[in-house]
């Protein structure tokens, strides 16, 4: 599941007396004060201007997630916008993912259908964050154009030790099977939790096990690294295969051999 194809954008603000302070802790105040209509745009251009970066400095192709906040998905003119960071920072869409929670999707469900309809037509993802933690009824699913589940953090962590939290992971990835949707488990810490969503066929995970959250300059390293040691694994496995195929020839041979001496 660690395969290094998506990342996930993660604003970050400096206190001089805190330091880095979360996103959880300034996003509320963003939203309430209508700031986060500007920030969220910001946020959207960085990533994807980055992205774009990482692409041409030869960085193997990844897509980027950013969520919308509930002000953001309410703009109107919100896919207008989404489609001017696109053409003004050259990313391909198929690189952009967005991230809505259910309850937002379900304030307004004509609206919503309208703006991802819209959203899905320049060819980005469309993803639910936080699922399981919403509306209760999953009709939805079906009535918008959804890529991706993202399993909420908070049924991730106690995977392993509730069972009423693996029960819960395991139902969202069945149905997430059965309605041929992607998903994502949140929050993942630890090898047990991995292993233990690899069972279940989980499609991807993402979490701390994998990577903190690093600015853009050390990430670039972590990649550039990645691809490295995934180009090795292709080389040896490359090799064995060459190896394998010769043995098997050197095997064929044998027997044509020893058939031919009879």
């Amino acid at each position: 599941m660690p395969s290094g194809k998506g990342i996930k954008s993660r604003p970050t603000t400096s206190c001089p007396e805190r330091g880095l302070v979360a996103p959880a802790e300034f996003i509320p105040v963003a939203e309430e004060s209508g700031l986060i209509i500007p920030i969220g745009e910001w946020v959207l251009r960085q990533a994807c201007a980055q992205n774009k970066a990482w692409q041409a400095a030869g960085l193997p192709p990844l897509r980027v997630a950013v969520n919308l906040s509930a002000r953001q998905f309410r703009q109107k003119t919100l896919a207008d916008t989404v489609a001017q960071v696109l053409n003004a920072t050259g990313l391909d869409p198929k690189y952009l993912e967005l991230e809505l929670t259910e309850s937002l999707l379900m304030e307004n469900t004509q609206a919503s259908s309208t703006m991802l309809a819209a959203l899905k037509a320049m060819g980005l993802q469309i993803s639910i964050d936080d699922f399981g933690t919403g509306y209760s009824s999953l009709s939805y699913l079906k009535r918008f154009p959804i890529d991706s589940l993202k399993i909420d953090r908070s049924f991730v962590s106690d995977v392993t030790t509730d069972p009423d939290d693996a029960a819960i992971v395991i139902a969202i990835i069945a149905l997430a099977h059965s309605l041929r949707l992607k998903v994502i488990a949140e929050g993942v810490e630890t090898k047990e939790q991995l292993a233990l969503l690899r069972a279940q066929n989980c499609h991807a995970a993402q979490g701390h096990l994998f990577c903190r959250p690093l600015p853009s300059e050390a990430f670039a390293q972590l990649l550039r690294q990645w691809r490295q040691k995934r180009w090795g694994i292709k080389l040896t496995k490359r090799s064995s295969l060459k190896r394998a195929e010769a043995a098997q020839i050197s095997l064929l041979a044998t027997r044509r051999s020893q058939l031919g001496t009879r």
